[in-house]
């Protein structure tokens, strides 16, 4: 069936409610007809997104073999096969099942632990249809619903709002708003944006306070949050760093090996040696030059690296995440609920008779007021401090209390902030509730601005009941014609002091709040009506101007995480770039950078704050260096979140995004790393990211950072290790057929070396712990190539040293040793296991020499040194054995030799350590 698409809700904010109405075809008081509504959901679709596709299992399983030296194995395990070498064709299966196996349950482990993660709650909303009342799944919501919302409830669409009481919203998740924003049914400007929607209220938002209804102007896909779907659809699902170098030098690798075993057997074949012989040498040639422990190195080593960040409270959706990380050179952060802690506190304190700064963070009412110079401060000491707490903690809708040990609030943040301020000073909300129990109440308004309640003394500091107010600055001030001093005093009010002091915690970002009491001697008359007997709140007349006395104002902000400064700080240190981008205002947005230091600690940023119209205005020529100087984002919507992150990797920048927030998703999927938060996170925002906070602490992601470096070392030193091996190995076929000699080796001697040592020597490197000053260095250059100079001359270098050991000994023995072919070629087969074993000990460290490196920081190297051993000792006297791999028993005096031509190798390579290290970056 054809559906048709939802009405785009775009411009219904600039018509009044009745255009809305008529155009929707539907009854402001009545809502739609059942019948209409049916059919409405056959044209319009279900009022969902479309679900994120999973990977199948089997899909899971074919792309472990999706790679190039895989299928340059297959192909040599499919000829030796035909070529009746059953041996080595088993021991090439063997590998490339082991690998695939690991990278199966591996991601098959990240896909559980994400599910784990998942939420996923169908929920209900109230519609008026036929003019009645009823519960309907959201999912069944169609265009021209009226829609009921109330405190605590989810939007369910795209809603133009028809009616509202004291509605307030939070749309952090959509707009990254940290604070609830007021709502009416006030038409708006055509130009006004999303964020400043006042007659809107938007999918996947939450009610905080108030109530009212709305028309359902969009549903599913057609809502703000199915537009931001639809760009994380369109983000382009990038190749990290890792694996796009690993591809390329996979690639490389790949034609390099075909075209020496090409050579190989052509000049066999100039020489008039046998074809099949040569053919087989040639297989053999490409079998030894594929380090074909490279998959299962670079999948463990990831493993590994997935299972530290796991216990860290970090899941790894893809593999190769945790080391793009590793290599992330700026880190874009969104400030609610990231670097933030999305909860409202109250910071200052400001009275006509003293300034005191508030400590502790959440909803937990652990901290102290203290005065300027520090000292705690009782609420006695100050009657203006204590009354404006006890306006706070008394004309308040919200409520605080504790809950299987964790400290919560309900209502509106801000509320919720003043009562945490006032339970820090003593003043715990129950009994300031008893002492001064609530007789009436004006509630907050958009309009009026203000709250203001009355209260009946019943602790016998009064002899009749006190007025309490706050609410905004400006309207409060108009309310007053007198302040509190610090002794009780009434004193003519210092509008402009007041101003002034409010303008500097403004200008930090900080959200001000006036308070105002009036004391009455006797019951007598009041503008604030008393309660009626159902105990709600009457509404009455404003209170007049100049009738109350200011006690003062609270700032708060939405405090950093405690972690933040020092992460970001470390980031710095490590020459990472954090830039945040939020859909909050600038002043915001700048109070909470200074504070944690994102921009003063970085050199490449400045202190430049764009916003979103700023980002608009500025031509796209110069838009990529606008964004790499600037270090805050302001105001921005989610297609500019988008731009940004597309900027900075024009700019060769590797990416990592974090966000909670479905505005974030886009941008998440578009960078290099995806980071969502899992506590706060939505759903689309995990869907769409690599890697998920279960901790929701940014403090993680310099630990995955750091993790990831790590990662990246131990890759490059098991590459750094296996080239110059397998390298060694090609060589020396290729010497032998080039000059007509008997091959030193055979192709099942040189399939052993590989699968062996692949497994108990080179494997061990993914186990190496974190080299020191991982954190101190500055990001790798992300346009270098696995392949570095450094790396090509330290391949060269080993490969022709074991080339010349293994032929020196192999010629020796032969010569002047008297041993057999067999003896001979088992002493050259040692040569290359013993050489690689003393060379994964000088590869522990890319930089420093093996005697500087800690024996047992790595018990697994000795374990693995420990297996090789015992492995080479049973190939080379357990007949069995010598039968299968052609091998023989050897006298102690070619162990010597052998053991000397392995030292000789490890001062090389330590003397090329000391004049061109391998770069680790």
């Amino acid at each position: 069936m054809t559906r048709s698409r939802s009405p785009s809700p775009s411009g219904h904010h600039r018509l009044p409610v009745h255009e809305v109405v008529l155009l929707l075809g539907s009854d402001r008081h009545r809502g739609l007809g059942t019948r209409e509504a049916a059919d409405r959901l056959g044209r319009f679709g279900p009022n969902t997104l479309p679900s994120a596709a999973r990977t199948g299992p089997l899909r899971r399983a074919l792309r472990q073999f999706h790679h190039p030296l895989i299928y340059v194995l297959l192909v040599a395990g499919v000829i030796t096969v035909a070529l009746g070498q059953h041996v080595d064709s088993l021991v090439i299966f063997g590998v490339v099942v082991i690998n695939a196996l690991v990278g199966f349950v591996q991601e098959s482990r990240a896909e559980a632990a994400l599910e784990g993660l998942r939420s996923m709650v169908r929920t209900d909303a109230r519609v008026i249809r036929d003019g009645h009342e009823r519960t309907v799944p959201s999912a069944d919501l169609v265009p021209g619903d009226l829609v009921l919302l109330e405190a605590g409830d989810k939007v369910p669409a795209d809603l133009r709002l028809t009616r509202t009481v004291e509605l307030r919203v939070n749309e952090s998740a959509l707009t990254g708003e940290s604070s609830p924003v007021a709502k009416d049914e006030v038409v708006l400007r055509e130009d006004v944006p999303v964020a400043d929607r006042g007659n809107m209220a938007y999918s996947g938002t939450l009610v905080t306070t108030g109530g009212g209804a709305g028309i359902v102007v969009a549903t599913g896909t057609q809502t703000e949050l199915g537009a931001i779907h639809r760009l994380v659809g369109a983000a382009e699902d990038l190749q990290t760093p890792l694996t796009a170098k690993l591809a390329r030098f996979s690639r490389i690798l790949t034609v390099g090996i075909l075209a020496l075993a090409a050579v190989t057997f052509g000049v066999g074949l100039l020489r008039d040696q046998d074809a099949v012989e040569t053919f087989v040498a040639a297989i053999a040639l490409a079998v030894a030059a594929i380090p074909e422990g490279l998959p299962a190195a670079v999948t463990i080593t990831l493993a590994i690296g997935v299972s530290r960040m796991a216990r860290r409270r970090a899941v790894i959706r893809r593999l190769p995440a945790v080391e793009t990380l590793g290599g992330t050179t700026v880190i874009c952060s969104d400030k609610t609920g990231t670097l933030t802690e999305n909860r409202m506190t109250v910071r200052t304190l400001w009275t006509p008779g003293g300034v005191y700064e508030v400590s502790g963070a959440g909803s937990a009412p652990e901290g102290t007021v203290r005065d300027t110079a520090g000292a705690p401060v009782p609420v006695e000491a100050d009657r203006a401090l204590r009354w404006s707490l006890l306006a706070g903690a008394a004309c308040t809708d919200a409520t605080l209390a504790e809950h299987d040990g964790r400290w919560e609030t309900t209502g509106d943040p801000t509320e919720g902030a003043m009562l945490v301020a006032a339970a820090k000073a003593g003043l715990e909300p129950r009994r300031v509730a008893e002492s001064l129990p609530r007789v009436a109440t004006i509630p907050f308004s958009s309009e009026r601005r203000y709250m203001a309640t009355r209260h009946r003394d019943t602790a016998g500091e009064l002899s009749g009941h006190v007025v309490l107010a706050k609410g905004a600055l400006e309207r409060v001030l108009e309310l007053c014609d007198a302040q509190l001093d610090r002794d009780g005093t009434v004193r003519p009010l210092d509008t402009a002091a007041v101003r002034r002091a409010a303008d500097d915690r403004a200008g930090r970002g900080m959200r001000v709040l006036a308070t105002a009491a009036r004391w009455e001697s006797g019951p007598g008359d009041t503008e604030v009506r008393d309660t009626d007997a159902a105990g709600e709140a009457a509404l009455g007349t404003e209170i007049p101007p100049g009738s109350l006395v200011l006690t003062g104002f609270q700032a708060m902000l939405d405090p950093p995480r405690a972690a933040a400064i020092d992460a970001v700080a470390a980031c710095h240190t490590a020459d990472i770039t954090v830039k945040m981008i939020t859909g909050d205002h600038a002043a915001t947005a700048t109070a909470i950078a200074d504070r944690i230091g994102l921009v003063d600690g970085h050199p490449h940023t400045d202190r430049a704050v764009l916003t979103g119209a700023d980002l608009d205005a500025v031509p796209a020529e110069e838009f990529p260096d606008a964004v790499q100087r600037a270090g805050v984002f302001a105001r921005v919507s989610p297609e500019q979140k988008l731009r940004l992150v597309e900027a900075m990797q024009t700019r060769g920048h590797v990416v990592a995004m974090t966000g909670d927030g479905v505005n974030d998703a886009p941008a998440l999927r578009q960078a290099d790393i995806g980071i969502a938060m899992g506590e706060t996170g939505t759903e689309v925002a995990k869907d769409a990211a690599d890697m998920v906070l279960t901790d929701d602490d940014f403090a993680t992601i310099e630990a995955a950072v750091e993790e990831g470096r790590g990662v990246f070392d131990n890759l490059t030193k098991f590459i750094t290790w296996t080239l110059p091996t397998n390298v060694g190995q090609a060589l020396v076929i290729l010497s032998a057929i080039a000059v007509g000699a008997t091959l030193p080796i055979l192709p099942t001697q040189i399939l052993w070396i590989n699968m062996t040592t692949a497994v108990a020597l080179g494997l061990m490197l993914a186990f190496e712990p974190k080299e020191a000053g991982i954190m101190t260095r500055p990001p790798r250059d992300p346009g270098r190539s696995l392949l570095t100079r450094a790396l090509v001359v330290r391949t060269l270098l080993v490969g022709a040293l074991l080339v010349a050991g293994s032929w020196w000994l192999f010629r020796w023995e032969l010569t002047q040793g008297g041993a057999s072919l067999p003896e001979a070629r088992t002493a050259a087969l040692n040569v290359f296991v013993v050489v690689s074993a003393f060379y994964l000990v000088s590869c522990r460290s890319l930089v420093r020499p093996a005697w500087r490196i800690g024996p047992l920081s790595n018990r697994w190297i000795l374990a693995g040194v420990t297996v090789q051993a015992l492995a080479q000792l049973a190939l080379t006297y357990l007949p069995a054995l010598n039968a299968v791999f052609d091998t023989a028993p050897l006298g102690v005096d070619v162990w010597l030799r052998i053991l000397v031509i392995a030292v000789l190798t490890s001062l090389a390579v330590a003397a090329h350590k000391r004049v061109s290290a391998v770069p680790r970056r």
